[in-house]
C-alpha cells in the first residue's frame, strides 16, 4: 500500500512539473506561426503556377478602354 501512495505522490509531482513547463513555452507559438505562413505561401505559389496561364488569359480578355463605344439607352421624358 505504501508503494502505491509513493507512486501516486511522485506522479503528482511529475504532473505539476510538466504543467509548469507547458506554461513557460512561449517560443513555440512563433515557430507555429512561421510554419503556417510558409504553408500558406506554398499554397499560393502552387496556385499561381497551376492557374497562372488561365488567370493571365482572363485578365488579357478584359478591356477597360474598348474601341467601340458602349450603347446607352436614351433617357425618356414623359410629358
Amino acid at each position: 500500500m505504501v508503494t502505491l501512495f509513493q507512486t501516486l505522490h511522485t506522479l503528482s509531482y511529475v504532473v505539476v512539473d510538466r504543467l509548469k513547463t507547458v506554461k513557460e513555452e512561449k517560443g513555440a507559438s512563433a515557430i507555429e506561426y512561421a510554419i503556417l505562413v510558409a504553408c500558406i505561401a506554398a499554397v499560393v505559389i502552387a496556385a499561381v503556377a497551376l492557374l497562372g496561364g488561365k488567370i493571365k488569359s482572363l485578365f488579357d480578355g478584359i478591356s477597360l478602354g474598348s474601341s467601340t463605344p458602349a450603347t446607352t439607352v436614351p433617357a425618356t421624358t414623359t410629358r
